[in-house]
């Protein structure tokens, strides 16, 4: 799910879409309007789930889709490989994750972990 917004009223650490990827915004910098322009804001920004930081310049009053991105807790079921197997403790859905091996060190089974979901995808987050 997404919503629609200005550019000019994000702020840092919130979400925008891009490339149709929800992205974390790292900075924001404003330039002064033109004589004949608007002010235009440069967004760099890194994906969620992907990783890859992207720029993208607009102008302030431009529409923008934000998405919904929302903390849930899981409970971990099983671990074959890299892949993770948890069920959500709202709804008890089960859904598997790929991690790395770096994330896969700090995983038990049966335990309880927080995972990010946007855009119907999901990620293990580790604060």
């Amino acid at each position: 799910m997404k919503e629609q917004t200005e550019v000019g009223k994000l702020k840092e650490g919130k979400y925008l879409l891009v490339e149709d990827e929800p992205c974390k915004i790292l900075s924001i910098s404003i330039s002064k309007p033109g004589k004949h322009g608007a002010a235009k804001a440069r967004l760099d920004v890194m994906g969620i789930f992907d990783g890859v930081k992207r720029s993208i310049v607009q102008p302030v009053s431009a529409k923008v889709y934000a998405p919904i991105v929302e903390r849930r807790n899981a409970q971990v079921i099983s671990i074959a490989g890299n892949v993770v197997q948890m069920m959500d403790l709202e709804s008890y859905e089960n859904f598997e994750v790929t991690v790395d091996d770096e994330v896969l060190g700090r995983i038990e089974t049966g335990k309880e972990i927080v995972y990010i979901y946007s855009m119907e995808k999901r990620k293990i987050d580790f604060l």
